[in-house]
């Protein structure tokens, strides 16, 4: 260790290296951590979860299992919901795939200017809201959208697209096969050079050592995405509700339907059925993640070749040729259905007017109370995010910390923390109004919450997980030589994790901030549940209520939701920047 940093431990621990109330403090700091964070999960997440299996498996006050078997007997909801569900799922993940390769392939092997901004540029679909893609997609593939508007101006015949279930996989593809990008190009750029230089010493050719050498090492990251992937289109819930309609219903639209006709037994047998398929293929996952960063650890890396070299050949213009094709896949995919919402937002039959926005005023204005207005849900939306932070950043913290520690079954431990992220806004919202808005009882008195404090909850829940996600691998990747020095010197453990591991993590905090806010901002499967009949509507909830009359003011209204999730990550990591300062 340098002198500088040597200096620097013992000053920040030089206060604790003698026994007083406040070292004993720090001493359990740790494990009261822990136990913390174990209570807000299972009353915030865990006993939601588990009214919802109690109401699939308990009918009249009796354990008779009548729900759920009723479902799983029924032709219907086996082949119909479950079996579309499914099966929509895999078609997406196909897609998703298919689209995310060729992006993995272009940043993990090619440099260029601007390759970084690219590359961050992948994790904005994970804080777009659902919502807002439907109303994109309505405002490019719609009888009304852009596509059409194309096709009548070239004189070709125009197209019915929505609702449709090939809209249903595109906007799915919109969602996850950046997810794809990101985790094979992370693997494509840990392949270890040694072993590809000496197949290729031993007489292998370039495609040879890329078949035997680097395909097998990115086959289980294919495969990681793949499962992600399939784990979040199997829990869809508002692209089908607002792209595919009755026809193309997946098993959340039947939960969400469930529960509007006040049938719980069945939204839970349903939910229960649902979770079951989600949490196995997220423990799945989690496993193979944790062994994966342990393998390739010190690993010498491909590297990178240049996007525009000195010298042309057939092989490199040929590649160059399928980048630009790939760039126009990727601009038809991601970038019109956002500059379609944009345009839909301004202009009417092709001339530009701010009618929507007029009408967005004029609601405000005039609107009954039972109409939802837009500033109240720009209000609400506000509110939720900050509150929604101020629980998840400090839970996700604490859990990325509890997550790189040394223990036995921390494996079970991670697993259980990012269960939230297996689990759908759908359930989370029908767990929490049944188990806490709808109220349990206990010592003579019936506990209750309100609907915004469940839906701040719901937010909590599902942003939590990015934090972690965000914070625990910088963590894990920490010199252990600076952390055992501070311990040397006397601090303690929490000592050692405030002064020395978080400060040196904390753009991944800020980064986690960022996206637990905007996750809470775009949220929609567990609000519109548990905002129905109350003055609790968020942004989200406006866009769907307004593409169910008029495009135009839902595009407006989706403007401005994507205005402020944009908003808030330039706030926020400006303030972590200053902070940091």
């Amino acid at each position: 260790m340098d002198r500088p940093v040597g200096a620097a431990l013992r000053r920040r621990v030089s206060g604790v290296r003698t026994a007083s109330p406040t070292a004993a403090a720090e001493r359990y700091a740790l494990p009261l951590l822990a136990a913390v964070t174990a209570l807000l999960l299972a009353l915030l997440f865990y006993y939601p979860i588990a009214t919802v299996f109690v109401d699939a498996v308990v009918e009249d006050g009796r354990v008779t299992f009548g729900p759920l078997v009723e479902v799983v007997t029924d032709e219907f909801y086996l082949v119909r919901v479950v079996g579309f569900t499914a099966y929509q799922a895999l078609l997406s993940t196909l897609l998703s795939v298919v689209l995310g390769l060729p992006g993995a392939w272009v940043l993990a092997r090619f440099e260029f200017r601007g390759r970084d901004t690219l590359r961050s540029v992948t994790m904005v679909p994970f804080v777009v809201p659902s919502v807002l893609v439907a109303a994109a997609f309505y405002a490019t593939f719609g009888a009304n959208g852009t596509l059409n508007a194309a096709l009548s101006a070239l004189g070709l015949p125009e197209l019915d697209l929505l609702p449709s279930l090939g809209a249903i996989l595109v906007a799915h593809a919109f969602y996850n096969a950046p997810l794809v990008t990101r985790v094979v190009a992370a693997a494509w750029e840990s392949v270890d050079a040694g072993a590809v230089e000496t197949a290729r010493s031993l007489g292998a050719s370039r495609r040879r050592a890329f078949r035997d050498v680097v395909v097998p090492q990115l086959l289980p990251a294919v495969l990681t995405g793949a499962t992600l992937t399939f784990v979040f289109t199997f829990a869809t819930f508002a692209i089908p509700l607002a792209l595919g309609g009755s026809q193309y219903a997946t098993i959340e639209v039947f939960i969400y339907s469930a529960r509007r006709q006040l049938e719980y037994g069945r939204a839970a047998s349903l939910a229960a059925l649902e979770t079951g398929v989600s949490l196995s293929l997220m423990t799945l996952y989690l496993r193979y993640e944790r062994a994966q960063a342990a393998e390739r650890r010190g690993v010498r890396t491909l590297a990178r070749q240049s996007l525009w070299p000195d010298s042309w050949n057939r092989e490199r213009a040929v590649r160059r040729l399928a980048i630009a094709g790939y760039a126009v896949v990727v601009a038809f995919v991601f970038i019109a259905p956002i500059v379609s919402m944009l345009y839909a937002s301004v202009s009417v039959d092709g001339r530009f007017t701010l009618d929507a926005y007029r009408f967005l005023l004029e609601r405000q204005a005039t609107g009954a109370t039972f109409q939802v207005k837009p500033f109240p849900a720009i209000v609400n939306s506000l509110l939720f995010g900050a509150a929604a932070l101020a629980v998840a950043l400090p839970l996700g913290v604490a859990m990325g910390v509890l997550t790189t520690r040394r223990f036995r079954g921390r494996w079970l431990v991670d697993a259980l923390s990012m269960a939230p992220l297996a689990v759908s806004g759908i359930v989370v919202g029908l767990g929490l109004l049944r188990g806490l808005v709808f109220g349990v009882e206990a010592f003579g008195y019936r506990f209750t919450v309100t609907g915004a404090v469940a839906i701040v909850a719901a937010h909590a829940v599902g942003a939590y997980p990015f934090v972690v996600r965000t914070v625990a691998p910088p963590l894990d990747r920490l010199d252990r030589a600076l952390v055992e020095s501070a311990r040397a010197l006397g601090a303690s453990r929490a000592r050692t994790v405030l002064d020395i591991e978080l400060p040196l993590v904390w753009p991944g905090v800020v980064a986690g901030a960022a996206f637990a806010f905007a996750i809470s901002i775009g949220e929609f499967d567990a609000t519109v549940i548990l905002a129905e009949g109350g003055g609790t509507y968020t942004m989200p909830v406006a866009v769907e209520r307004f593409i169910g009359r008029r495009l135009g003011p839902a595009t407006a209204m989706g403007t401005v939701l994507l205005a402020v999730t944009a908003a808030s990550f330039v706030v926020i990591e400006r303030v972590g920047g200053e902070f940091r300062g």
